[in-house]
């Protein structure tokens, strides 16, 4: 990772692959399940968290030795509704039907486990900078997830890729005969994404037997 040492690179690197906040962690799946229907708007929900989980990190870093312990989480709350806040009107601002599709997803940001579970768990214990790195890594495992399932959901829900036709025209029946890709449905509704997820744990597990649980 060139200028970061081995354990600060473990920081981004891990939630990527063995500890991922999704597939391992199993945080976040809620998302995962109501907004990867369409690629463009996990992309978005992803950056969004992103920047929330990343900036909430360091500020929460930043106050942890002047918060009262008992009531950090209230201040904790505080801090990702106000970052939420701003992620909101930015894409009102500059993406508004975007937002509309993305709707009251945004502001669910406040209640996802795996930033109150960062917060808690690391920034509280932490400097800034490795904080940062721990948001920015988390962050991406998120997104890497809700990216892939919804690559996979518009592909074969829709035959599209951030709404452009990629597996030809929609199906044109002709006589006895049809053209083109006929759309899955299936894929569109929010149980497909718990079976991509699915898979995507079978894949880890099954390339790194260390993952998999003992009964």
């Amino acid at each position: 990772m060139g200028l970061l040492s081995k354990k600060d690179a473990n920081l981004i690197l891990d939630p990527l692959a063995d500890n991922n906040p999704i597939t391992i962690q199993v945080l976040g799946i809620c998302s995962a399940l109501a907004i990867t229907a369409e690629l463009q708007a996990s992309v978005v929900m992803s950056i969004s968290v992103l920047f929330v989980l990343g900036v909430g990190n360091v500020v929460i870093s930043l106050l942890r030795n002047v918060i009262p312990s008992k009531i950090r989480i209230i201040v904790q709350l505080i801090v990702v509704a106000t970052l939420v806040i701003v992620v909101d009107q930015v894409l009102k601002a500059f993406a508004y039907e975007l937002s509309k599709t993305l709707a009251v997803f945004v502001g669910l940001i406040i209640t996802n486990c795996i930033i109150m579970g960062r917060f808690e768990a690391f920034a509280l214990g932490n400097g800034p900078w490795k904080s940062f790195l721990d948001g920015i890594g988390n962050a991406l495992g998120y997104g890497v997830i809700l990216i892939i399932v919804g690559f996979f959901r518009e592909l074969l829900g829709s035959g599209t890729l951030f709404g452009i036709p990629v597996l030809g025209d929609p199906i044109a029946k002709t006589g006895l005969y049809a053209t083109g890709y006929e759309n899955n449905g299936f894929m569109i509704i929010p149980p497909a994404a718990l079976i991509v997820v699915g898979i995507i744990i079978w894949v880890q597990r099954s390339r790194n037997k260390a993952l998999i649980e003992e009964a």
